[in-house]
């Protein structure tokens, strides 16, 4: 007998490797492939894996697959890789890896159902049976059912070990179910004419006749629209017909739409000298193996038209092309250039969409129905077979870092896939990371450098105005200066759009007691609440606890509270009482909470239906808004007192990007930014347009002080309900890792902590970090998957939470 050949597959649990089992033995099975998801034994309990490719025997024990769950792959072969990559990378269990890169819907569960036996039929007419055994026995007697459906209204939880006993008694037995995914394809009917010919004695009658018809004129025709081009299109003459074998009837995939409103092709535009050259060295180099770019261009430089005109080239060689975006708020934007250009070719993944919506467009790349993928950081696992070239636009941004589950980086991970599949990385901004500005200067990346507009279009004049110097000053006039209202007042009178930006919503950030002078804070989080006077509502910015806007002081009963400080709320009500006439809106989180809200606002931007934007960091995130010629930035230094090294960095990119908001059409633009700290360096830069000044300046302090990319660095975070424990553990982890560094790890990898988290509480969890850095990155992951391995307990405790993040960025 022919023995079964062996896979390697990655098991969806939070274990480390991958097991080897040997193909199911079921007859009819499907031949397994790499990417198609499988049930295996695992530990006594089934569990879902999916399969990465053929395996040796490592051992004679070798358990058989019990079945396989897929008919065709979820993700191609080459996706194996970079699994392998991240998993080792970020340590993260790989097939943690996997279900986290598949879209939602795609999490088809194994649950156990239990059945009553014999034994415990008969155990049900013993009266010393235990009260809760004879209620899960008498609720299995009607039907089977899951441990969850076994609990009545009012009554606790069936537990695992009750369970046990009465399977070990042998009251009940178990099998485990493979539930279907959540999200399956949406089909519909469709109607054929068969090769069949009629004799003459059996010609279709006239109603018959007119349905043959129509389904000819059409060749294939879905059942809905054949019964609304023709009437006579009955359910009895279809199924006559159909048993007469003059049509066919048959089912067909139908896709959900994403995109909502169709787009009109557009005529390529001319490009720039400084644009024509940056297409031409793209597309050079596509097809010929791993480059990594840096498309450094001036905000509406062009930047787009050259992903567009590079994509082509990579189309036109068979290859894929992968588009990356910070934020949902940008995709329309990018989407409606590259569907405008490419049509039906373009797909879309991201978390606004539904589950169907993603399920669907996921399916569209693995049939290849789909080249270009556009999505969010998620979209960086787009199931794409033939990568050519990869897109990571205004990659300096920090919403490329996932803050949850696996902590990845979406822009540097992207340079990993196009290193791994041989394809072309392109990291666009105008405000390169001081990490991007690194790798080029020791070669990692090739600069292109565009430091023009198109059309020559001038970049925006800058005034500077200092804050410190009106500190006294109250009222309206704190956030508004008068040189600010009347730049404002100029500009309305001419027609035009003013933007103003302050990277705080809400109305007030500081909710403070009147009487006793205590800060309304969340119960939840050790963070101030702030008032939305929308709403009338006090909130939570963190977990979203929120309480009523008449709320009393919880410490002393008032009902007078001060609503101190700003957001973007507080500045629209400031501006309507200043302009009257003008129409304003607010582009914050609050105010644009979907898609199509999004849009909406973004239409009205460009039909000038809108006088004055207030905005928050949305804003900064490449949109083009040609009619505005004048940005307000209120509080341009909000971002550089975070206790963050990357806090310069943070406050240089958001005064330049949202600076470049103005100007970008035919009129020049005007730039006010009002800051309390006019002589930072990351201030001077911004206002000069000077990026190689900030970046000598910062680099040198980085390099001072041994912060990245100097050194790699890991976060470990602890977090519990319980204050004592969570501390209790930090300790621990942190006596295990300073004693278990060898001497050469002591003299090269720092550990610092463990401290209380800057945000000591966060839904209701109390946090602690470490942070370990060193210059060697391969030595620190060494050493801590050695640790790991030898001290499972302290990595993954049942009642302590323990989160490795390696290079973080959020550190709060």
């Amino acid at each position: 007998m022919t023995p079964s050949p062996l896979y390697e597959v990655a098991v969806a649990l939070p274990v480390r490797g991958t097991f080897t089992y040997s193909g199911p033995v079921s007859e009819g099975s499907p031949v397994p492939a790499v990417g198609m998801r499988v049930v295996v034994p695992f530990r006594n309990r089934p569990a879902t894996g999916y399969i990465l490719g053929p395996a040796a025997a490592d051992r004679d024990d070798i358990l058989p697959m019990q079945s396989i769950v897929d008919a065709v792959p979820l993700f191609p072969e080459s996706l194996v890789s970079f699994f392998r990559w991240l998993s080792a990378y970020y340590l993260h269990p790989i097939g943690e890896v996997i279900q986290g890169a598949l879209p939602g819907g795609m999490d088809a569960g194994i649950a156990w159902y239990y059945h009553i036996t014999e034994t415990g039929i008969q155990a049900l007419g013993e009266a010393r049976l235990r009260e809760n055994h004879r209620r899960i026995l008498e609720r299995l007697a009607a039907a089977p059912a899951e441990r969850s459906a076994l609990v009545g209204p009012g009554e606790k939880g069936v537990t695992a070990a009750v369970m046990n006993g009465l399977v070990q008694k042998g009251y009940v037995c178990r099998e485990y179910r493979f539930e279907k995914d959540r999200v399956q394809h949406l089909t519909e009917a469709v109607v054929r004419l068969a090769s069949y010919e009629a004799p003459a004695d059996r010609a279709p009658s006239p109603d018959q006749m007119r349905i043959l018809e129509t389904v000819g004129r059409y060749g294939e025709i879905p059942m809905r629209l054949l019964r609304k081009e023709a009437p006579e299109a009955t359910p009895a003459r279809i199924q006559t017909l159909a048993k007469r074998n003059w049509i066919e009837i048959d089912r067909r995939i139908v896709y959900r739409d994403p995109f909502g409103e169709t787009i009109d092709p557009e005529p390529l535009p001319r490009l720039t000298e400084e644009q024509g050259i940056a297409v031409e060295r793209l597309s050079s180099a596509i097809g010929r193996g791993y480059r990594g770019m840096l498309l450094n261009g001036v905000t509406g430089s062009g930047k787009t038209e050259v992903y567009l005109q590079a994509a082509r080239k990579a189309i036109d060689q068979q290859l894929d092309v992968l588009v990356l975006v910070p934020e949902i708020a940008l995709i329309s934007q990018i989407e409606r250039a590259f569907r405008a250009r490419f049509g039906g070719r373009v797909a879309i993944l991201h978390s606004g969409l539904s589950e169907g919506k993603r399920f669907d467009e996921w399916h569209r790349i693995l049939k290849r129905e789909a080249c270009i993928a556009i999505g969010t950081r998620s979209a960086l696992f787009a199931p794409l077979a033939h990568v050519g070239l990869i897109i990571v636009d205004e990659e300096h941004d920090t919403s490329f870092k996932q803050d949850f589950g696996l902590r990845y980086h979406a822009r540097d991970m992207a340079m990993v896939r196009a290193k791994l599949e041989g394809a072309v990385v392109v990291l666009g901004t105008a405000t390169p990371s001081v990490q991007s500005w690194y790798n080029v200067s020791i070669g990692k990346l090739t600069q292109i450098r565009m430091s023009s507009r198109v059309e020559d279009r001038p970049l925006p004049t800058v005034e500077l105005i200092d804050l410190g110097t009106r500190r006294d000053i109250r009222g309206t006039e704190r956030f508004i200066t008068p040189e600010l209202q009347t730049a404002m007042t100029e500009t309305l009178e001419r027609g035009e759009q003013v933007l103003l930006y302050l990277n705080r919503r809400g109305f007030a950030a500081l909710p403070v007691c009147a009487e006793c002078g205590r800060p309304l804070r969340c119960r939840n989080c050790d963070i101030s609440l702030t008032y939305h006077q929308q709403e009338d509502t006090y909130r939570c910015h963190y977990c979203g606890y929120a309480i009523d806007g008449s709320s009393a002081c919880p410490e002393c009963g008032s009902l007078k509270m001060k609503r101190l400080g700003i957001g973007t709320e507080k500045v629209e009500s400031a501006v309507k009482g200043l302009f009257p006439k003008a129409r304003v809106a607010r582009m914050d989180r609050d105010a644009v909470r979907s898609r199509k809200s999004l849009l909406l606002l973004l239409k009205q931007l460009r039909n000038r239906d809108i006088d004055i934007l207030i905005g928050t960091q949305m804003v900064t995130k490449g949109h083009d808004f040609p009619f505005i010629t004048l940005v307000g930035i209120l509080l341009a230094d909000q971002s550089l007192h975070f206790p963050d090294f990357r806090a310069a960095e943070r406050t240089y990119q958001i005064i330049s990007q949202v600076a470049g908001r103005a100007g970008r059409g035919n009129q020049p633009g005007r730039v006010i930014v009002q800051t309390y700290t006019p002589k930072h360096f990351s201030v001077v830069s911004a206002i000069g347009g000077d990026d190689e000044a900030f970046y000598r300046q910062e680099i040198g302090y980085r390099k001072r002080l041994s912060y990245p990319p100097f050194s790699s660095m890991v976060q470990v975070l602890v977090h519990s309900k319980d204050p004592a424990r969570a501390k209790g553990h930090a300790e621990e982890l942190g006596r295990c890792m300073k004693q278990g560094r060898t001497q050469a790890e002591m003299r090269q990898i720092l550990v610092m902590g463990p401290i209380q988290a800057f945000m000591a509480r966060l839904a209701n969890q109390h946090r602690w970090q470490l942070l370990l850095k060193s210059k060697n990155r391969k030595l620190l992951h060494d050493f801590l998957e050695r640790l790991i391995e030898e001290h499972p307990g302290l990595f993954h405790p049942k009642q302590v939470g323990v989160i490795l993040d390696v290079d973080p960025v959020f550190m709060m």
